[in-house]
């Protein structure tokens, strides 16, 4: 199978060479972590099988947000922990796309751009949410920002998930939204649009944002997706899918690589070819700076706010439970008889590249000296 790491293994050093110092930081750590992920670069375990009498090796993952390979088991851990702020309403996903016009601003500040980009949005649903007409309280929400679409072009774009539910200001009534409805999206884009716009001038790149951004609709979209535990399994997959997955890399042919994405429109699969260092530069174009927080909690769901959680679960007929969390060893299963095994020593973190891991065509020295 074709994997992300061979496409970096293989083309990583000749897309360093080309583009140079306009590569960030962070472009720079996920070609190397993801290209060396589960070798003996991040040192690993020796295990040994005492029904088999055997050793087994296992390397440690490189734990980057953007590797394919390290985000298989944080759905479920996540998924784990929102059951302290599950409510038993009906959910409403709203998503805030940024106009095609900004991209290229957001695309070059990215920290600027994303976390005005939250913070206004999470602003605006919370303005109408206040106006008795709707809800009229203080809404909880679970805002995700995604940035590209299913062909990995770079498309902007936050997730929010709303427990349908608003407490008062004086805190004792819990406010319901009726008919399956939160709030009008056309003047919720309006209000989205001004917060921003005043956003950026404050901050100082509103003169690199094209003018006509400003005269055009934006778009905001808000439904009803059933209870919590079923909002919660559909938002997990935004939270911790990266850009692509190593299933849908088809091949590396001739200098390109084909992948396969599912059309929003139809449903099905369509497969795109790209040269290798093009689809290089659309996949590190989602690789966010270090230290950004894709995913932000506010109002009744804002971790500080327990204690009114507290009183909206009571205010709903049941209580907010935190479950104690323990610390679980990890454990290895035997490849061949499927018995637990025996951790017997640690292997040592490399300073240098594993010769095995790389294609015979692939300059291993290179890529660790230039993106390290």
């Amino acid at each position: 199978m074709t994997e992300l790491a061979d496409i970096f293994g293989e083309y990583g050093v000749e897309y360093l060479e080309k583009y140079g110092n306009n590569i960030l930081p962070s472009h720079r750590k996920a070609i190397l972590d993801i290209s060396l992920c589960r070798t003996d670069y991040f040192g690993g375990k020796v295990w040994f099988c005492k029904n088999c009498d055997e050793y087994h090796y296992s390397y440690h993952s490189c734990k980057n947000r953007h590797c394919p390979k390290c985000q298989n088991d944080s759905v479920e851990e996540w998924l784990k922990k929102q059951k302290d702020i599950l409510l038993p309403v009906t959910y409403f996903m709203a998503t805030f796309t940024l106009p095609e016009g900004l991209r290229n601003t957001a695309r070059s500040n990215q920290k600027e751009i994303f976390n005005i980009f939250f913070r206004t949005s999470a602003s605006a649903i919370q303005t109408l949410a206040d106006d008795k007409k709707y809800v009229g309280g203080t809404l909880g929400m679970i805002g995700v920002l995604q940035t590209w679409s299913r062909d990995l072009i770079y498309h902007p774009h936050i997730h929010y998930l709303i427990p349908g539910c608003a407490l008062s200001k004086d805190e004792k009534k819990l406010r319901r939204p009726k008919n399956n409805f939160l709030i009008h999206v056309k003047p919720l884009s309006i209000i989205f649009k001004a917060k921003f716009k005043q956003a950026v001038k404050d901050a100082g790149v509103y003169d690199k944002i094209p003018k006509k951004v400003w005269k055009q609709k934006w778009v905001v979209h808000i439904k009803p997706v059933g209870n919590g535990e079923a909002a919660m399994k559909y938002l997990a997959a935004y939270i911790f899918r990266v850009a692509i997955s190593n299933n849908n890399i088809l091949c590396i042919k001739n200098a390109k690589v084909t992948f396969r994405f599912k059309d929003s429109n139809t449903n099905e699969y369509k497969t795109r070819t790209l040269y290798a260092l093009e689809f290089i530069r659309r996949f590190l174009q989602h690789v966010l700076p270090k230290g950004f927080v894709k995913v932000r909690y506010y109002g009744l769901l804002n971790p500080k706010h327990r204690k009114i959680l507290t009183k909206v679960k009571e205010l709903l007929g049941g209580k907010l439970i935190i479950e104690k969390k323990s610390k679980q060893k990890t454990q290895f299963k035997c490849p061949k008889c499927g018995k637990s095994m025996t951790p017997v020593d640690n292997i040592p973190k490399n300073k240098s590249p594993p010769s095995l891991f790389f294609s015979s065509n692939s300059n291993k020295e290179g890529l660790f000296k230039i993106a390290s």
